[in-house]
């Protein structure tokens, strides 16, 4: 019982009698924040999810925060708003809060089928949404990626059309892991706003040492941002997520919501917070998944196996040279990895998890 109260202390999860836990102490590398695997489930390398969870502070904040869940909250809200402005350099009028990044998409399809027309999207890309803005009278245009796997930002800006009413662009992109030049990101930026809305999806640029384009939407009523809390501060389930943008369109967005930010609970705004707070966590996060992608990819080229050149916490790799069954592999090994995203070479997807996932990731290929 003793042990098992003494865990429950250590992520921060303790019942009610057992206190807080003090975390400044806690770990001193990212496999010391892996929970126990209590019941022999999968490894899960399919979803782009942190192996790590939630940093200490971030358990210690959801478990405070599970008391005054009895109440709104909304100078949390308030709080948790300025903090991100800060992080992002815009002011408080340019986040809306979301129940994860997809709640914000999902938003936004209903802002841009307010009059009916189409998107352009990349081929292939994020695309889970696909089906809902069909459903919302959107057609799809999609454009090939190129053949390095990056978005075709010329062709992309050729197909807008007076009826186009949103450009999606992933970056970096999911499943591909590539990301768009910086400097033709921008030009695109400015010459696609004059014609129609585009949304960046920046839910993996915390994986990388590029800026966000978050700075741009002061001056661009057409251009939204979105990002998450879902990857590198390990809070996917928690689902919390938010869009920068003008300051008007922000206000028209939010027209579209019965309440302004509330889909948002108090344990996950408390939990946003306190990772925003702990730096020394997303640090190592961060280093551990290039040193595990660095160690998967240098194992997976010895297999013959081509990848795609990550900047994110996944890696894209094709399958057209490997002589056994991939996904048998991962299953008969407990390994949980994705789809075939494209035929043609047989690319498919796994994510980084923790150095030994990985290292069981390539035994199993074995």
């Amino acid at each position: 019982m003793n042990n098992r109260r003494n865990w429950l202390k250590q992520i921060g999860l303790g019942t009610i009698g057992l206190g807080f836990c003090q975390f400044e102490s806690f770990a001193n590398t990212p496999s010391d924040y892996i929970l126990p695997n209590l019941d022999n489930s999968p490894i899960l390398l399919r979803s782009n999810e942190n192996p790590y969870g939630p940093s200490p502070l971030a358990r210690a904040a959801m478990t405070e925060s599970v008391n005054s869940s009895n109440r709104y909250r909304w100078n949390l809200w308030s709080e948790l708003i300025s903090l991100i402005a800060k992080k992002d350099n815009v002011t408080d009028n340019n986040i809306l809060l979301g129940a994860g990044s997809t709640e914000i998409l999902d938003l936004v399809l209903q802002y841009a089928a307010l009059n009916k027309g189409n998107f352009i999207i990349a081929e292939t890309t994020f695309d889970y949404w696909i089906a809902p803005a069909d459903k919302l009278g959107l057609k799809k245009i999609a454009i090939p990626l190129t053949n390095d796997k990056k978005h075709d930002l010329t062709s992309m800006l050729k197909a807008i059309d007076s009826d186009t009413k949103m450009v999606y662009i992933c970056n970096p992109n999911n499943p591909t892991g590539t990301i768009c030049d910086r400097e033709k990101l921008v030009s695109f930026i400015n010459e696609a706003t004059k014609k129609t809305m585009v949304f960046i999806d920046e839910a993996y640029i915390n994986f990388t040492t590029e800026q966000s384009f978050s700075s741009l939407v002061t001056e661009n009523k057409n251009l939204i941002i979105t990002k998450t809390f879902s990857k590198l501060y390990g809070l996917a389930g928690a689902r919390i997520g938010y869009a920068i943008a003008h300051s008007a369109t922000i206000e028209q967005l939010s027209n579209l919501k019965s309440s302004t930010n509330m889909s948002v609970s108090v344990v996950s705004a408390s939990a946003a917070i306190a990772s925003l707070n702990d730096d020394k966590f997303v640090q190592q996060v961060y280093s551990s998944n290039q040193e595990a992608k660095k160690y998967t990819i240098d194992q997976l080229t010895q297999l013959n196996i081509t990848c795609i050149p990550s900047y994110s916490n996944f890696i894209y790799l094709s399958l057209a040279n490997y002589k056994k069954d991939y996904f048998k592999q991962l299953k008969d090994h407990n390994i949980m990895g994705t789809k075939i995203y494209e035929e043609n070479g047989k690319w498919t997807r796994i994510t980084i998890g923790t150095m030994k996932e990985m290292q069981l990731f390539i035994a199993a290929l074995k």
